[in-house]
């Protein structure tokens, strides 16, 4: 009998299971008919619209601006040198670093004793030498005086010769005669040859004593010139820098003791790309005398001097880009100015017309921007960007007078459709709600207990709900959650604005909320009871067809 009881027992426990395991898969098939039956119920997903900043395409004159950064140079410095050695015995009070001078001030002076006494002793040589010129003028004249006075006495030796020989022809003299006549003139002609030895060596001594004064006039003239370059003296108006010198200094000859600069001759140097420069230079290659603008920025105060492009640098130079360009500074702050400042420089270049000015986030890297078609969709044109100004972009080949999208973001793109925010336009103030003590504590209730709702976007949700007034689009979007009671008409009233719809889009709306079967069963109660009556909320309704693609 007890294998019997037993069998019974497993009979039992074996049905017992075979029923459990029919109920589940019941329980399992009707679970997966309604989630299937829910997933096709499940209501569309709303075409989203972007809120996008828009302006106008408007077409105009713009003189482009070009921003470079140059430094300040001298047109004009002069490195002031000792030309000879000595004791710097006088300075000038301004010859120090920054100190001002004017054109002819004595800058240093190197003690001129030894200089002075080269000077005395040239002078004193040069009267030598001109004493000699005097003593051999005088032996000249006494040269020609002998040298004449032997020719006179040749004349008449010369003559007695003849008259010797005339008076033998005729027989009255003697041959005796003639010869004593003819030696007496041989006599007289060496020493004629001795007079004219004598004149040529005066004259010979002329030339050097004439030479020899020259010798000393320039022996004077060096001594003289060696004096003056004892000082230094201020070629022309301007600053002092690289001092080194103190009085009483032992300085060498051609040592370098400070730099004279003429700080109303400055000018600018700054680069520009090649692309830049192409800008600056006519169709035959020649710089143009454009003007440009500088401005040194100190602290609080700003320093702005103007001039025009002078020339180009000769090179490029080597590992360097570009161009070097000069500018002349004419007008403005040159006095605040210093060689080695560092300035912006702004260069305006010839306008360029039919074009427009965007914003730089507008456009992509190649030029290609959003524009805003009339069924509020995005269409993509390729723009060319004649300038890059900053954070504006001047481009040409648009349609002006057409909307574009002022930034893009990854997520706008041809076809998009979007929401226009126009210049101009003011945000509305979201509708507020004042919540009684019993509904706030179940909101806040509902999102304390929201497991799934980040924790940040769950701390700043019960700081609005501890509020006195709360976003009444924060409420509704809580309650259609959870599923609660609707706003008292009374609080909706107060603080939101209502609208009387049209017959056919009051009846496109209930028509949606009563399709709609993913909305909960109360809050599909509660907005039907507001769109049936007069006034709606515009709220609702903006949600509504914002949701219905509407």
């Amino acid at each position: 009998m007890r294998w019997i009881t037993r069998s019974f027992i497993g009979l039992f426990l074996l049905g017992l299971t075979i029923g459990l395991l029919v109920m589940a898969a019941g329980n399992v098939f009707r679970a997966s008919q309604e989630m299937a039956e829910r997933g096709n119920r499940a209501r569309p997903t709303p075409e989203r619209e972007y809120a996008v900043n828009v302006d106008v395409l408007t077409a105009q004159t713009v003189a482009p601006v070009m921003t470079v950064f140059g430094t300040v140079e001298s047109a004009r410095s002069l490195e002031v040198r000792a030309a000879t050695g000595g004791r710097l015995v006088r300075m000038a009070d301004g010859f120090r670093d920054g100190g001002a001078v004017d054109a002819g001030e004595l800058l240093f002076e190197i003690d001129p004793a030894d200089a002075q006494a080269a000077l005395d002793l040239a002078r004193t040589e040069l009267a030598d030498a001109q004493a000699d010129a005097t003593e051999a003028a005088r032996n000249l004249e006494l040269a020609i005086a002998d040298r004449d006075a032997a020719q006179v006495q040749r004349s008449l030796r010369a003559r007695a010769l003849e008259r010797q020989q005339d008076l033998l022809n005729r027989r009255v003299g003697t041959e005796a005669a003639v010869e004593t006549a003819e030696i007496a003139l041989a006599g007289i002609d060496q020493t004629l040859v001795g007079r004219e030895q004598a004149l040529a060596a005066a004259e010979a001594r002329i030339d050097r004593t004439e030479i020899a004064v020259s010798r000393r006039e320039i022996s004077v003239k060096e001594a003289e010139r060696a004096l003056a370059e004892t000082r230094a003296i201020a070629e022309f108006d301007g600053l002092l820098s690289e001092v080194s010198a103190v009085p009483g200094r032992l300085v060498n000859a051609n040592e370098k003791l400070g730099t004279l600069i003429d700080a109303t001759a400055l000018e600018l140097a700054f680069r520009v790309s090649n692309a830049q420069f192409s800008r600056l230079i006519d169709d035959a290659g020649r710089l143009r005398p454009v003007p440009v603008e500088a401005v040194l920025s100190l602290e609080d105060l700003e320093v702005s001097v103007s001039g025009v492009i002078d020339r180009v640098g000769a090179e490029v130079g080597q590992g360097q880009t570009g161009r070097e360009v000069f500018a002349k500074l004419t007008d403005g702050g040159l006095a605040a100015l210093r060689p080695g400042d560092f300035l912006t420089v702004t260069i305006m270049e010839p306008e360029l017309s039919n074009v427009a000015v965007i914003e730089a986030s507008a456009s992509t890297n190649d030029g290609r921007i959003l524009l805003l078609a009339d069924d509020g969709r995005l269409e993509e044109v390729l723009a060319s960007i004649e300038r890059r100004q900053g954070d504006a972009l001047i481009v040409s080949d648009v349609p002006m007078g057409r909307e574009y999208v002022t930034q893009r973001i990854p997520q706008l793109g041809p076809g998009v459709k979007v929401r226009p925010v126009r210049p101009g336009a003011v945000a509305e103030a979201p509708a507020m709600i004042k919540l009684d003590d019993e509904r706030r504590a179940r909101l806040i209730a509902a999102v304390e207990g929201n497991t799934r709702m980040p924790a940040d976007a769950r701390t700043r949700v019960l700081e609005r709900l501890a509020q006195d007034e709360v976003p009444l689009a924060t409420v509704e979007r809580i309650e259609a959650r959870m599923g609660g009671a609707p706003a008292p008409a009374a609080q909706t009233a107060e603080t939101s604005d209502t609208i009387v719809p049209d017959p056919d889009r009051r009846a496109r709306l209930i028509a949606f909320v009563e399709g709609n079967s993913g909305m909960p069963g109360d809050v599909k109660t509660r907005i039907l009871a507001q769109l049936n009556e007069d006034a709606v909320p515009v709220t609702v309704i903006e949600r509504l067809e914002s949701r219905m693609g509407g």
